[in-house]
């Protein structure tokens, strides 16, 4: 398979799921603009939409992969599939219980969420009867990761790609025809996350039975292999997950600010998530499988090679990525979620969370592609170590920012500790030998910074031609803004083309 086709399918997949999210996104702002309510969701939403990315796109599928990998690849089938079975047993059992305790303890779980809210009892109320609903979502998409790991592990990578998109498609249309229903219209969106859950598990089934890999979870504590992937999931939780505690934590600041800054956060992590998913989760998604087969073949020069390849596209795509985001912030936030009820006002302190966000996205993709660099080998001990000091030096920052910054100073905390977390795990994966950078990084980040000059000088002039942004018509505004982004996107890999740049130099075949 090649690799670099694959991580283009799952992308593509990845990205028409972003999209979706956006138009629900903007669906959402029209409905219940930066309001209490809409606050009061994102704090509800906040636990199960964390715990999916620490599950689904970490700390489950880093320990529970590698070790798949191996009983596949050294044991056959048969015993692969009998440890499916019994980690499907115990996961299932775990992960029943800790949502019935989540359901009976949403009020300590909202307070320790989001404090703040504590003196405004109404708002307190509806946080916590939404996260009651929202909570079972935990359970569903853990056991849709699940299969979402194995159906990777068998190089299967499109159907996991396309499955989030179902909780949008839910959302969407909980949201649309739901709301008029309802005394307290927010609570179609809290029902749209349960339902969305159980929609994305029981889509990946039948092409779970296709590979023959659809099982019984049975309990079986005496499964060696049970307790290795428990063993590395504790670890692995913090390690992969710091960037979403610390979001925990900032939220928590955030309840203490005016109302609206939740939900200028939340609409700016959600743009952040468009590169984040589409580049760093494929390709993590991609990697980890690969990387995991050559460490039990004992590959070491192809493993550093497959790193420098992950981090060469890294750097590639999110480049252009971060500038953008940066230079054109404010006509993107205005053109995807102004109107309704969100006001231009909101859209400015959208955007200056945005740009706090953009200084750390290079950091925040590459972590996709070294931190599982770290699991493959079955290290969770660094990747924690790292967790732990980076956890300690964002709420630092956070103390020291907050109060002058407000919103936007907790969105460059985060920023500034993805870079310290993803510069810490480079330096521990030269300083073990594991990875070395190929020949010509100099060359290779000269000519992207050139590309990258030449899109911002586009977009920067197109700017100031295009007029205003603020209380015009919503397709002016699309129109504008898909000139910009045809203007810069042809700007970059045009000076990336003439420099030399070709599809084939990045083609990469799997293990």
């Amino acid at each position: 398979m090649n690799l670099l086709k694959a991580l283009a399918r799952t992308s593509s997949m990845t990205m028409l799921s972003r999209i979706l999210g956006l138009v629900r996104d903007s669906m959402n702002t029209h409905q219940f603009g930066a309001s209490k309510a809409f606050d009061a969701f994102v704090v509800a939403f906040m636990l199960p939409n964390m715990f999916r990315r620490i599950f689904a796109e970490g700390a489950f599928s880093q320990a529970f992969v590698p070790i798949l990998a191996e009983y596949k690849e050294r044991r056959g089938e048969d015993a692969a599939r009998a440890f499916l079975a019994d980690v499907a047993g115990l996961l299932s059992l775990v992960l029943l219980v800790f949502t019935v305790l989540g359901v009976i303890a949403a009020p300590a779980i909202v307070y320790l969420s989001a404090s703040g809210f504590a003196d405004q009892p109404d708002k307190f109320a509806l946080t916590t009867a939404l996260t009651r609903i929202t909570f079972p979502y935990i359970l569903l998409i853990s056991l849709s990761s699940l299969v979402g790991s194995v159906l990777n592990t068998w190089n299967r990578f499109t159907v996991p790609a396309f499955t989030p998109t179902l909780l949008n498609l839910s959302m969407i249309g909980f949201g649309l025809l739901l709301t008029p229903y309802l005394d307290e219209p927010i609570f179609a969106l809290a029902i749209a996350v349960a339902v969305g859950g159980l929609a994305q598990l029981l889509f990946q089934l039948p092409f779970l039975a296709r590979i023959g890999m659809l099982v019984r979870p049975k309990l079986n504590l005496r499964d060696a292999g049970v307790w290795r992937v428990l063993k590395q999931m504790g670890p692995a939780m913090f390690g992969v997950s710091v960037a979403q505690i610390s979001l925990l934590m900032n939220r928590n600041f955030a309840s203490w600010l005016p109302d609206g800054s939740m939900s200028w956060l939340y609409n700016a992590d959600r743009l952040m998530e468009l590169p984040t998913g589409v580049l760093g989760v494929a390709l993590g998604t991609i990697l980890l499988p690969s990387l995991a087969k050559l460490r039990s073949s004992d590959r070491p020069d192809d493993y550093s090679a497959m790193l420098d390849w992950g981090l060469r596209l890294c750097w590639l795509l999110t480049l252009p990525a971060t500038v953008a985001l940066a230079v054109i912030g404010e006509p993107l936030i205005a053109t995807l979620f102004e109107h309704g009820k969100f006001h231009a006002f909101d859209t400015r302190m959208t955007t200056q969370a945005l740009a706090a966000y953009a200084v750390g996205l290079i950091a925040l993709i590459s972590i996709k592609v070294l931190a599982p660099a770290f699991y493959a080998q079955q290290d969770v001990k660094t990747p924690v170590k790292i967790g732990i000091f980076t956890l300690v030096c964002v709420q630092l920052l956070n103390l020291l920012l907050w109060k002058s910054m407000a919103h936007a100073g907790l969105a460059l905390a985060i920023s500034l500790g993805a870079i310290l977390n993803a510069g810490l795990l480079l330096r521990g994966l030269r300083r073990r030998d594991i990875y070395r950078p190929r020949a010509g990084w100099g060359l290779f980040l000269a000519k992207l910074t050139a590309a990258v000059g030449l899109m911002a000088a586009v977009l920067w002039g197109l700017l100031q031609g295009l007029g205003a942004w603020h209380g015009i018509d919503s397709l002016a505004k699309a129109g504008k803004l898909a000139l910009l982004v045809c203007a810069g996107a042809t700007a970059y890999f045009g000076a990336l083309w003439a420099m030399g740049f070709r599809p084939r130099d990045f083609s990469r075949r799997s293990v």
